[in-house]
């Protein structure tokens, strides 16, 4: 029997990856599409789901405080459960499985990466008889894309191409709760492209774990250029990907840049560290030189391409010598943006074996000099915008002043622009304006909005 959840309420807390916020809008599909209805607070929720990340440990920590202090939240006036239902899916329910509701009582449903499908019936369960529901599953023979989807933004989709991941680097825990890497049919992909197309979609964001990588299982060779060539022949508008892994990107891709009508001119290309020998102790399987090579090659093909990066400071056994090579990288390549990470152990990946006596303090201050230095280069980046004209996809005003417009950039920069006299905010929501770059910040550009928006 099909469960129903009217006059039912719910909302998504989601931690960690664009696939786990992919995730959550297929929850919110699935949920509406029986009769729930979302909300924003957790005191208007009768149903609170939890999309966990388990890369770091301060994810496990966040996600614990927050369900512990849901007991102390009451429930709405009007609601038709005599409790809230408490649930938690991915990485971290994927990985602890039932010792979640044995440390966490309250906690009504746990479901893992491979069985979103399975949640409405977990939640009918335990509306039912009051109980704890876990099912977690090692893995699936199906693509988890057939289920309905409810997008955070009409204009904008994520377009999962592949799930899971096959490289195993040392320091990481997603092989072990997304599973071995699984490709969806290149047919598929665009068909959901071209649907999105028809529904009105500006940007398309393909996801993989490593996106470059995709098809190797089904076609015995990556067909990642394949996939590009595809989504653009949709008339796609804007179309970006994450997250590649450098020893899989190729010429055929790299190419792109510079010829694809569509292929939005920004890179998220993680690094990790810039030093040889952690690069062999983290398993990456590429060489600073081999990276360094890959960034000459994306800017002859783009020479405007915006480019962004992971970097994992206190990896075990880090010298300081390491770590000025990373921080040479950082100054070398010229990153727009760089997500800096102190290392996290993780219980079950080879890394959390490794000795390491590097004093706390230590890996503390090498992680402030290099803040310092990414700042640096993120401001110097934005420089090279002023006074131009660039074409911003408004995704709303920001949350300071609602007279003030903000989107992102082709490079994914975040831009802000007063809003034009006469227009309304809400009717440019989804819609292109020309902005002039008047001010370049760290981490924003400023300017003036130049002609009529492009709906």
């Amino acid at each position: 029997m099909t469960p129903t959840f009217d006059r039912m309420t719910f909302c998504i807390h989601t931690f960690g990856c664009q696939m786990n916020k992919h995730d959550s809008e297929r929850i919110a599909g699935m949920l509406e599409g029986l009769g729930a209805t979302m909300v924003d607070a957790v005191e208007d929720a009768d149903i609170v789901v939890f999309m966990t990340c388990c890369v770091r440990e301060a994810a496990d920590t966040r996600l614990y405080g927050q369900v512990a202090s849901l007991k102390n939240v009451p429930l709405r006036a009007g609601s038709p459960l005599p409790k809230r239902i408490v649930a938690v899916g991915g990485c971290i329910g994927q990985r602890d499985g039932e010792k979640l509701t044995e440390q966490l009582p309250h906690l009504d449903v746990v479901f893992g990466t491979h069985n979103l499908g399975s949640l409405p019936g977990l939640l009918a369960q335990a509306v039912a008889d009051g109980a704890h529901h876990v099912e977690v599953l090692e893995s699936s023979s199906d693509f988890p894309t057939e289920l309905p989807t409810a997008r955070e933004h009409s204009w904008a989709a994520w377009l999962p191409i592949t799930v899971g991941c096959d490289n195993f680097c040392s320091y990481c825990i997603v092989p072990y709760v997304r599973g071995r890497e699984k490709s969806r049919a290149l047919e598929d992909i665009e068909r959901e492209a071209r649907g999105y197309v028809e529904a009105g979609v500006r940007e398309i964001t393909l996801l993989g774990q490593n996106v470059n990588s995709y098809g190797r299982d089904l076609y015995g060779e990556p067909r990642f250029v394949d996939v590009l060539d595809a989504v653009d022949a949709t008339g796609i508008e804007r179309l970006r990907f994450a997250t590649s892994h450098p020893k899989d990107l190729t010429d055929e891709v790299i190419a792109r840049f510079g010829s694809l009508r569509s292929l939005m001119p920004a890179l998220h290309l993680p690094a990790q560290s810039g030093s040889d020998r952690i690069l062999a102790a983290m398993n990456r399987r590429y060489t600073r030189e081999h990276y360094l090579g890959l960034i000459a090659k994306l800017r002859r093909a783009c020479p405007d391409i915006a480019l962004s990066t992971d970097l994992i400071v206190g990896f075990p056994g880090e010298t300081e010598e390491d770590f000025l090579q990373t921080l040479s990288l950082v100054r070398e390549v010229g990153y727009g943006q760089v997500f800096t990470f102190i290392y996290s152990k993780r219980e079950g990946t080879p890394a959390a074996k490794m000795a390491d006596d590097t004093p706390r303090e230590v890996i503390q201050e090498r992680f402030d000099r290099l803040v310092e230095a990414v700042q640096e280069g993120a401001w110097q980046a934005n420089q090279a915008e002023l006074g131009r004209v660039v074409p911003v996809l408004v995704e709303g005003t920001s949350k300071r002043d609602a007279a003030m417009l903000t989107g992102k950039s082709p490079k994914n920069q975040t831009v802000h622009a007063p809003l034009p006299a006469g227009l309304d905010a809400a009717g440019l929501v989804g819609t292109v304006v020309d902005v002039r770059v008047d001010e370049a910040r760290t981490w924003y550009l400023a300017g003036t909005v130049e002609g009529a928006p492009r709906p």
